[in-house]
């Protein structure tokens, strides 16, 4: 039993055959698959879809390469979005994707900063953990971390170093893993996944992006964390069943609310 812990199986990419992707990571064994918003306008779609596909789970939350035309309104709408489905059928498991990204070029660092503590603080306000999109910003994510504390979260697609790593596991927070540790030149990566704690890592996709190196350049989706789970249980060189399992209950964990269909327990 895997649960993918970023997936956007929403995306237009999945338009002509989401129903097939959807069975083909349910029949590989994915049960659970979170699928995290970028902003307002598909705060609807990331609900209809995890209301269709059984095992789906979502988050609300607005992404920092989708806050150019984002307003303060937006961030009220997200507060009254998150807490109005907290008390519906399918509660939110997190607020995200959020974060900082001083990757792309042309980025406005404080207007990022602006929308990623206020996001933090409804986190807060309302007990749920965030789903972090971290590039080039890891320190920067880190000290907003510590003004504004939550319940912990993931740092999704984790690539910075093992003091970085050490810091967010002391905030409370999993590591997720997933298509770049699969390329054997990703040798940090792979590294830390051979050696962090096992029960601070998660997996994930990212579908439709971060592809495995068995696809190149082609699109992701979820049945592909199946073999992620492979090459992760490799490089710890533990059996496939005890890394999946840590996986799944290193993200129940976290989670403020259950997650209908999963056993919920510690390992010993």
């Amino acid at each position: 039993m895997l649960i993918d812990t970023h997936c956007h199986l929403d995306a237009f990419e999945f338009a002509a055959d989401r129903d097939a992707v959807f069975l083909a990571a349910r029949e590989a064994g994915v049960s659970g698959i979170i699928i995290p918003a970028v902003g307002q306008n598909n705060f609807a779609a990331v609900r209809d879809c995890c209301l269709r596909y059984p095992g789906c789970f979502p988050a609300y939350g607005i992404h920092p390469l989708y806050i150019e035309n984002a307003t303060e309104i937006d961030l009220s709408t997200l507060r009254e979005w998150l807490a109005h489905e907290l008390i519906g059928r399918l509660p939110p498991v997190a607020v995200g994707e959020i974060g900082l990204d001083y990757y792309v070029p042309g980025f406005d660092a404080p207007r990022q900063k602006f929308f990623f503590i206020e996001q933090l603080k409804i986190a807060r306000e309302l007990d749920l953990p965030v789903l972090l999109h971290v590039r080039r910003a890891v320190d920067q994510v880190l000290q907003c971390l510590r003004r504004v504390r939550v319940r912990g979260g993931i740092a999704h697609a984790f690539n910075g170093s093992r003091q970085q790593a050490e810091a967010f596991i002391q905030l409370g927070f999993k590591l997720g893993f997933g298509g770049t540790m699969t390329y054997p030149g990703s040798l940090r990566i792979r590294q830390l996944a051979a050696t962090l704690p096992l029960d601070t890592i998660v997996l994930e996709t990212d579908a439709p992006d971060i592809a495995p190196s068995w696809l190149s350049d082609g699109r992701n989706t979820p049945v592909e964390l199946l073999r992620i789970a492979q090459v992760f249980a490799e490089l710890r060189k533990l059996p496939f069943n005890e890394v999946a399992e840590a996986s799944t209950i290193n993200v129940l964990q976290l989670m403020r609310h259950p997650m209908p269909g999963f056993l919920y327990r510690t390992r010993p």
